[in-house]
């Protein structure tokens, strides 16, 4: 990994890392500030059963992170890449494909324990955090 390199981060890796599970790679990239939030990871870590203080917790450490923007050619980009993975035969939820487009954005890497980004990463320029 490029160590100057954006590191999109999705919820999978999020949950682990709430946990105490020790990530290095996410630590690193949040020490050095080159963590990116996609929009639709934080409706999902919100998504969760959480305490008042645990969430106001989960929202201050947040709002530290860098949003990727997302303007109408982003969801375009999303309902094509969907639509792309579909006529290989891969379903892509539409959260994934934001996740996977967030990162094809920014040229940057995207660390994932879904197993679909595996499949479709040999398809484009998405560049995955090995395991």
């Amino acid at each position: 990994m490029n160590p100057v390199s954006a590191l999109v981060v999705d919820t999978s890796c999020w949950i682990e890392f709430f946990r105490g599970r020790s990530l290095p790679i996410l630590e690193l990239a949040l020490k050095e500030g080159r963590v990116v939030l996609s929009p639709i990871v934080i409706a999902e870590l919100l998504s969760s059963t959480l305490s008042r203080s645990a969430e106001r917790r989960l929202v201050d450490f947040l709002q530290d992170l860098e949003i990727h923007p997302t303007p109408t050619t982003h969801w375009l980009a999303v309902g094509r890449l969907r639509r792309s993975c579909r006529k290989s035969g891969i379903s892509l939820s539409t959260s994934d494909a934001h996740v996977a487009q967030c990162a094809l954005d920014r040229e940057a890497f995207l660390y994932s324990f879904d197993k679909v980004f595996q499949k479709i990463s040999p398809k484009m320029a998405l560049k995955l955090i090995p395991e």
